[in-house]
């Protein structure tokens, strides 16, 4: 028995101890079993359930009961190595685009430092299922994060009303995803979020044409 295990075991012998705390003991053992598999080098392909079993010091059936299979594993992995979603403070909504733009340089900064980050990020491009899945776990909530904020502002009237969200969105994001990914030689400099959402923003605001 693994030392997770133990940890669980023993908390599960306590009635006070007993519930989540034993399963983030776990958890934390299995990611951090994975990461460490990452850290050295180990291509997704080759970690297996049985190794991350073997690593994280779990039985096979422990990690089945919290995931799926490998691809959602891996997608908590990922969510734990990158920085969370940033908080909105909803008061404009220039101010939660540059927040949300700000937090998309910093996780093209943390992807060019980190060795998990960027070795899953560029093995993901030949696994399809772990794209989808990553996809609709991580990529699909930040953009409705983003859309939301768009559809606050053409309420408030911060934006024309005859515009395509979706577009614009893209628009936004762009030049920021370019840097990042189609041209990881750009500047990720401090500023350059503000310095996006103003440029688009001066053709988006009521009364231009």
């Amino acid at each position: 028995m693994g030392v997770a295990e133990r940890e669980a075991g023993a908390a599960g012998e306590g009635g006070a101890a007993r519930g989540r705390p034993r399963s983030e003991a776990v958890e934390r053992a299995i990611i951090e079993g994975v990461m460490r598999l990452l850290e050295e080098g180990v291509p997704l392909a080759d970690i297996s359930i049985e190794r991350i079993a073997r690593i994280a010091g779990v039985g096979k059936a422990t990690i089945y009961r919290r995931w799926r299979g490998r691809e959602e594993l891996f997608c908590d992995v990922l969510r734990t190595a990158e920085q969370p979603d940033p908080e909105l403070p909803g008061v404009s909504m220039r101010e939660d685009l540059i927040i949300l733009l700000e937090s998309l340089r910093q996780r093209g900064l943390a992807n060019r430092s980190s060795v998990i980050l960027h070795n899953v990020h560029a093995q993901m491009k030949s696994s399809p299922k772990l794209w989808k899945v990553y996809h609709s776990a991580v990529i699909e909530p930040r953009r409705r994060m983003t859309l939301d904020v768009l559809r606050r502002g053409r309420r408030n009237g911060e934006i024309r009303a005859d515009i395509d969200l979706e577009l614009i969105n893209d628009i936004f994001t762009g030049p920021m995803l370019v840097r990042s990914v189609v041209r990881p030689d750009a500047e990720l400099e401090e500023g350059l979020s503000e310095l996006i959402v103003d440029t688009v923003l001066e053709g988006l605001r009521p009364g231009r044409p």
